[in-house]
């Protein structure tokens, strides 16, 4: 099935523009819409390749997907440096919001490693979606940012001194209000304090259907003790969650680009999921 592809910023009342990329299934009513939302910094250019393959895929098999970059990411305007949390909660609602006049079919929103937790945590600030799909996600905000932070501060140590990472000083200087300066990013107070304070619960304010796919090393495929331990508080309190797993390698952190043509197919079948339980 083709489709046809718009490229557009949408305009924000506060002022600054978000780059979006949206495609529609062509002549044909869309089932549905599907917001895709990225990773965050480094993990964003690793990916950027595999979240258009994935927004091509879902498009022609008949939904109407946005991408949309986040403010001060990608060609959306705005200063990286002081970018809060709350500014990207708020580009998600203007984006299924967006996303909600295209089509009347089931709205998805579909997150990626960070965006997972930011799609997550949107839904429980308020919004309303019909489903949440969690790819590769970031359930953690805490466990996230002490990663990051780590990466910043072995960036001037050698591999005899990597035992002695310590992220006390970028934490000092977060706390004093200041920015710390991380793989190139100056990462502000308001944002570090968003991303830390965000942990996808089973207690949260999510949609009934849930779905999830993990890319996994081992073989066969097996879920972390982690995720499996949260996708049965999940399904405990009620959700429908249909998880699958991939082998595959962590995509998102590898030196290359890899190339995985079958995980947008997988997304595809998941998406089926959604159709056929708000049908």
């Amino acid at each position: 099935m083709s489709f046809e592809t718009q490229r557009f910023f949408l305009e924000r009342k506060e002022g600054g523009a978000r780059f979006c990329t949206l495609l529609t299934p062509a002549n044909r009513k869309p089932r549905g819409g599907l917001l895709i939302l990225a990773p965050f910094a480094e993990e964003a250019n690793k990916t950027r390749r595999l979240c258009l393959e994935t927004a091509r895929t879902c498009a022609a098999a008949g939904w109407s997907v946005l991408l949309g970059d986040l403010t001060a990411c990608g060609e959306s305007a705005g200063d990286f440096s002081s970018t809060s949390w709350s500014d990207w909660l708020a580009d998600v609602a203007d984006f299924a919001g967006f996303l909600r006049e295209k089509s009347d079919g089931p709205l998805i929103l579909l997150g990626l490693r960070l965006g997972a937790l930011l799609a997550a945590n949107a839904m429980a600030s308020g919004l309303k979606a019909d489903g949440l799909f969690l790819f590769c996600p970031i359930t953690n905000g805490k466990q996230a940012l002490m990663q990051f932070l780590r990466l910043g501060a072995a960036a001037d140590l050698n591999a005899s001194e990597a035992a002695r990472i310590d992220t006390r000083p970028l934490r000092a200087k977060l706390a004093a209000g200041e920015n710390v300066e991380i793989a190139g990013y100056s990462l502000s107070p308001a944002l570090a304090a968003g991303i830390e304070a965000t942990q996808v619960t089973a207690d949260m304010s999510l949609p009934a259907q849930l779905a999830w796919l993990e890319v996994v090393s081992s073989d066969p495929p097996a879920a972390t003790p982690a995720v499996e331990a949260l996708t049965n508080r999940l399904r405990e309190a009620g959700h429908s969650l249909d998880i699958r797993l991939h082998r595959g390698p962590a995509f998102w952190q590898t030196q290359e680009i890899e190339q995985l043509p079958e995980l947008p197919k997988e997304i595809v079948a998941l998406l089926e999921k959604f159709t056929e339980e708000t049908a």
